[in-house]
């Protein structure tokens, strides 16, 4: 499968299951000028991440159905440059410890400070130093 090079080196990708995170967070970000793609579904946005290029991932862990560190496992595979941010309303060490090895850039708890999550956003977005 080829993966579209097109689509807005800006763009930001949302997963949550709770629609209310997800709306208040894809409001944060485009108010701040991002171009933000909300998913609801850990499947719906492996089929997009598949074919498409995804610069940076919002990515709750607890989830019905697949959780954050399965998509985070499978991204590796399908779209290796991604980068991740991960959230999270519940502490769970172990699961902060699996993600934090397959790499995101940022670990957040729910609720967040905007300001240092915004921060966690543009550094994510800058060109990776080669």
């Amino acid at each position: 499968m080829s993966v579209s090079s097109e689509g807005d080196a800006n763009e930001i990708c949302l997963l949550d299951d709770d629609p209310s995170v997800l709306r208040s967070m894809n409001y944060l970000l485009a108010s701040e000028g991002f171009t933000v793609r909300p998913f609801n579904k850990a499947l719906d946005f492996l089929a997009y991440a598949s074919t498409n290029k995804v610069p940076l991932l919002v990515t709750d862990v607890w989830m019905e159905g697949v959780t954050g560190l399965e998509v985070l496992a499978r991204l590796c595979a399908v779209s290796p440059t991604t980068r991740v941010i991960v959230i999270t309303a519940r502490e769970d060490l172990a699961a902060r410890a699996i993600a934090m090895q397959i790499g995101p850039v940022a670990f957040f708890m729910k609720p967040f400070d905007d300001e240092e999550f915004l921060a966690a956003i543009r550094k994510a977005l800058l060109p990776a130093k080669v």
